[in-house]
């Protein structure tokens, strides 16, 4: 199997893996249903990415840089899709109203798909998320917002 395709697999793995264990981490929840879809979120350290992974997809590993994960999921019968494409927006504000544009990424693996965005933090730094997700060109974008306090990693 190629490295390249390992890599797309490994990645995927990783989200996956961090997506189904981050719910129980915050009683805030990490997902937002609309109708038969669901957004799925989360936040975490770039230093949780092997090195190979970040190059390969063009990701910067800090201390001090988080990750914002988005993928929209369908309802279909008793199971869901894998990660599906959309238009997804967003920003980030701190405790002192500055803002920093998400420039989400898109990954896909073939099967799913997933959006990546970095964001630069300072430790204990406290974050108002808003979203714009739009799964297709006819819908209305849906809002998702959620807050987050970052760590510098290894502080």
């Amino acid at each position: 199997m190629h490295s390249h395709c390992l890599r797309h697999r490994a990645f995927a793995l990783l989200i996956l893996i961090m997506l189904m264990f981050a719910a129980p981490v915050s009683a805030q929840g990490e997902s937002q249903a609309f109708g038969e879809y669901t957004v799925h979120y989360s936040v975490f350290n770039s230093t949780f990415i092997k090195p190979d992974i970040a190059e390969a997809y063009g990701l910067i590993r800090a201390r001090d840089r988080a990750l914002i994960n988005v993928s929209v999921t369908r309802r279909n019968g008793d199971s869901n899709t894998l990660g599906l494409p959309a238009d997804i927006r967003g920003q980030a504000s701190n405790l002192l109203q500055q803002q920093q544009p998400l420039n989400f990424k898109e990954i896909s693996d073939g099967q799913a798909t997933y959006y990546i965005a970095a964001l630069r933090h300072s430790h204990e730094e406290t974050f108002n998320f808003t979203l714009q997700i739009q799964p297709a060109p006819d819908q209305a974008p849906w809002p998702v917002r959620f807050s987050r306090t970052l760590y510098v990693d290894g502080r």
